[in-house]
Parts: structure tokens; sequence; C-alpha cells
């Protein structure tokens, strides 16, 4: 059966106005409330900027074999048991038959704080799989296959998050390729190890600027991290579970 990408690029598109729009009209409703002096935090806490992407992943599963799926996107049915801590708050879960076939999270980043915010992110999306993967170990989801597990970040493309950075280690060199790399080549290799490791099915950078919010555009910066790897290998494990589990 081939397989249906749902013509995910131009949904992408309109995912990236939705998210930069999402954020200005959250902007300037703190404005309008008085509340001007949140800069950046009124974007941030709208909490529908990656709405546009997750309507995409759901149009992925139910184009190729699911539509009957359990697609979960209300915080009180997005927690899974964790290994390490008790539960962990997802962003979609996918479930049919009684087994967890897929969990995405889907982040973002603004600047101007790309430093602190890159390490927590990262330290996050670590913790986050081990966590799962453990879970699923000791069987906390039952005796299942794999799940699909995802990880896309959307990165602001800014002369800050472009810029070369410096580290200081004293004691040990850091390795070649983050000498100097921006904070969005820091994503990019994040996300290859991360999938390298088989900590994530797939994990995902795309960066856009603010002016966007007009024409949808974005980039990617490698074909492991691009949006069609995820989409393709998102429609993939859909399409076989479909037919496993009919």
């Amino acid at each position: 059966m081939a397989l249906d990408l749902v013509d995910y690029e131009n949904k992408a598109r309109e995912a990236v106005k939705a998210f930069w729009g999402n954020r200005e009209a959250a902007r300037v409703k703190q404005i309008e409330a008085g509340k001007a002096d949140q800069g950046e935090r009124a974007g941030v806490t709208a909490g529908k900027n990656m709405d546009g992407f997750i309507a995409l992943v759901i149009d992925v599963i139910r184009a190729n074999g699911l539509a009957d799926a359990e697609i979960h996107q209300k915080r009180a049915l997005l927690t899974l048991p964790g290994y390490f801590r008790p539960t962990k708050l997802w962003d979609l879960l996918v479930i049919h038959k009684g087994e967890l076939v897929a969990a995405v999270e889907l982040k973002s980043q603004v600047g101007p704080s790309f430093g602190n915010n890159f390490n927590n992110r990262t330290e996050e999306a670590i913790g986050t799989a081990h966590d799962l993967w453990t879970a699923y170990r000791e069987e906390a989801f039952g005796k299942q296959p794999r799940p699909f597990v995802a990880w896309l970040m959307m990165v602001e493309d800014a002369a800050e998050s472009r810029a070369p950075v410096r580290d200081l280690s004293p004691h040990f060199p850091v390795f070649d390729e983050f000498k100097g790399a921006s904070y969005i080549k820091r994503y990019d290799l994040l996300c290859q190890r991360l999938v390298k490791e088989q900590l994530y099915s797939s994990a995902t950078l795309i960066t856009s600027g603010r002016s966007s919010v007009t024409t949808g555009a974005y980039s990617e910066m490698s074909a492991m991290t691009g949006l069609k790897a995820f989409i393709s290998q998102l429609a993939g494990h859909v399409a076989g579970e479909a037919a496993r589990l009919k």
C-alpha cells in the first residue's frame, strides 16, 4: 500500500503561519490587557502555537489506516506511566485496540535566550525518551511492539540562533562538531543523535523567521532531521500497525 503523505509541505506552511500568528495575537492581547512588560512570555503561554503541526500529524494517522484510532489531545488524557517518575505528559498520543501506537512531543524556541533554552530542551528530550523506553522495557504499556516516538522542534531563524557560539570546557575538550556551532546547528546535531541512539523513532528540526507569518516559509537542516523523514516514517509505522491490528 502506498503511503499518503497528505500534502504535508503545504500543511506545514499553514502550521508555520499559525505559529507566528498565534504568538503575535497573544502578544497584542497582553498589551491590550496592560501587561506589555511580559515580552516573549506572552507568545509562549498562549498554548496553541504548535496546533497546526498537531493537525498535520493527525492527518497522517487518519490517512494511513488508523482512522478509528484514539488520538488524544486533551491534557487529562495525555499522560503515560514513567519509570523514574509516576507519569509524563505528552503532546499527542495514539492508542489503538489498547496498544500505544505513537507518542509525539512538539516544542518550539524563539529568542532571545537560545543558550539556556537549548540546554533545557536537550536535557528534557533525553530524559523523556530514557524514561519512556525504560517503562516500555518494564511492560508499563503491556506486551506490545515498540511505539513510534517522535520529537519535533521549531526554532526561530534569527541572527542569534545562527551565530557561532563559544563554549568553555577547562578540563576536557568538547567534540569538534560542537566547536563554534550555532544553536540551530546544535539542535540539528541533537536531533541526529537522538535518532542514532534510538531514543526517538524520529527527531525533526525546522527553522522559520518571524516574517513567515505571511508566507509560512520554513527551512530544514538535513534530510535525516527534515520534515519529510518524520512524515514518511510516521506514515509507514501507522500503516504497518493498521495492517497488524486489523
